[in-house]
């Protein structure tokens, strides 16, 4: 009986570990979805158009990113500095693995549901 309930304790702890280790990789996946968010966020505002673009819905993640959906929120303000104008974008990036209506964050996610956020800000 007592080689039962310890056998019975250890496939129950392997199945946690697993599960927190499932977790831990899809947390990660996420972190880098939202992260590529901001990236596009910046080189809309740099490189790209020159304009504080926002991006609901989801981006063309390659690969193991594929599965999360990335919005992308941006706003802009106009500072004088030395005489000089400058704008400051204020990008955040919210990646999740199931979105609501094609966008993230989820107000009722489900019980596997990943999300991360990212700020980051831009001068021009």
């Amino acid at each position: 009986v007592v080689l039962a309930a310890l056998g019975a304790f250890a496939v129950s702890m392997f199945r946690v570990q697993q599960t927190t280790a499932a977790f831990d990789e899809l947390g990660t996946r996420g972190y880098q979805a939202a992260q590529a968010g901001i990236e596009w966020g910046a080189w809309q505002v740099l490189i790209g158009p020159g304009t504080c673009a926002a991006a609901t819905g989801s981006l063309p993640l390659p690969g193991s990113l594929s599965p999360f959906t990335v919005t992308v929120a941006c706003a802009s303000t106009v500072h004088t500095e030395a005489g000089n104008t400058v704008t400051i974008y204020q990008l955040t990036a919210t990646a999740c693995n199931q979105p609501a209506g094609g966008a993230c964050p989820n107000p009722a996610p489900g019980p596997d549901y990943v999300e991360r956020q990212v700020q980051g800000a831009v001068e021009r």
